[in-house]
């Protein structure tokens, strides 16, 4: 899993400077798969420092959070007083020299700052501003707080979350922040192929909606509201988890017609006629899901596993971290390199000719700001 030398090849974005002034996870998130992937991004911060240098699980070795270093990796960094005049020369001067400026200060924040998409472009019309907020630079939500746990309760997203009789879950992870950090990234793209200097407008809210692929056009249409279903999904069934004797935990998918049917047949269900499609199999959920967990709890997971493999249905175990990061899988396929002994995510997609590597992890604040600044004299 060690990551490879770093690559003496300038990445496909090598040619493209990125001024990363956001804060937490999403815009710096964007900023860390352009750098990735070769960019020169340079992460401007406040005197102090960013949040995520004190956010979480801590490095023994320097005290040094692990969240810098993921999002900063790849980074150059510079320390710059935005509201005194020098630091905000400073700034214009960058972005003179810059193609993408990334920021998710609340909407207005930037303009009074001096720095608005209406004084950058006069200065350099070919700069893609993305902007990347909670709820967008408009509308009557814009000036509320930009934090993930509103996204994921108003997209509609937590409503579907938990079981049917408990109530509503957020997610235990970043998951809006590292969505959004992957549109963000995907609309610079867009922004920049097409060669015009423009604002990029982002957001947690619609990141998050974007997820929930027909549901909206479903409570439009249908006036339907999916129920809570634990870990099941309405149009697939059988879908969950079920405890092994041995007690592990294995996940079960059939969206697959073909799936589905040879699970039927592998736990005793192949001639229940009521099952034969799968808005039968939804109707009669709970007879499904009882035989699928019965049939998995009088065996061993890795029994299960063979059957269910043998059989070619759908089944995986359900990994702690500390055993996704022995996993064979991950490890033949360097999902995750070591780079400076930190076991870290290596980019997020693979190029054949052009791929992304990391240079290095988060660094020192203020550890550019001289080299920075001198090569704009």
């Amino acid at each position: 899993m060690a990551a490879p030398p770093p690559s003496t090849v300038p990445g496909p974005l090598a040619d493209v400077r990125v001024i990363d002034c956001a804060t937490v996870v999403a815009a710096p998130g964007a900023a860390r798969h352009l750098a990735d992937f070769g960019a020169d991004v340079i992460k401007v911060e406040r005197p102090g420092g960013e949040g995520t240098r004190t956010l979480g699980w801590v490095d023994p070795r320097d005290d040094v959070t692990l969240w810098w270093k993921l999002l900063s990796r790849n980074k150059r960094c510079i320390e710059l007083d935005l509201q005194t005049p020098q630091g905000l020369d400073a700034m214009l001067r960058l972005c003179d020299t810059a193609d993408v400026l990334i920021e998710n200060f609340r909407p207005g924040v930037l303009e009074r700052l001096g720095l608005g998409p209406d004084v950058l472009h006069a200065r350099n019309p070919r700069l893609v501003v993305t902007r990347v907020s909670g709820f967008g630079q408009t509308g009557p939500y814009a000036q509320r707080p930009g934090f993930a746990t509103l996204a994921e309760a108003m997209s509609g997203f937590a409503s579907l979350n938990g079981e049917p009789d408990g109530p509503p879950l957020l997610p235990p992870i970043a998951l809006t922040d590292e969505v959004t950090a992957l549109a963000a990234a995907f609309a610079t793209m867009v922004a920049l192929r097409s060669g015009v200097g423009q604002v990029v407008d982002v957001n947690l809210l619609e990141s998050m909606l974007q997820m929930m692929g027909p549901l909206p056009a479903a409570a439009a249409l249908l006036d339907y509201d999916q129920p809570r279903l634990g870990a099941g999904i309405p149009y697939s069934v059988p879908r969950g988890t079920y405890q092994a004797s041995d007690g592990r935990w294995l996940a079960v998918s059939t969206t697959s017609e073909a799936v589905a049917q040879r699970v039927l047949a592998l736990v005793g269900l192949a001639d229940d006629p009521r099952l034969r499609t799968s808005a039968g199999r939804a109707e009669h959920r709970g007879i499904v899901d009882a035989a699928v967990g019965r049939w998995i709890a009088g065996r061993s997971a890795d029994e299960a596993m063979a059957a269910f493999v043998a059989a070619d249905a759908a089944i995986a175990p359900v990994l702690v971290m500390t055993e996704v990061v022995q996993d064979a899988h991950v490890r033949e396929r360097g999902a995750l390199v070591d780079v400076e002994g930190l076991l870290v995510q290596a980019p997020v997609a693979r190029l054949s000719a052009t791929p992304g590597s990391i240079r290095w992890l988060g660094r020192p604040l203020g550890a550019d700001t001289a080299e920075v600044l001198d090569s704009l004299d």
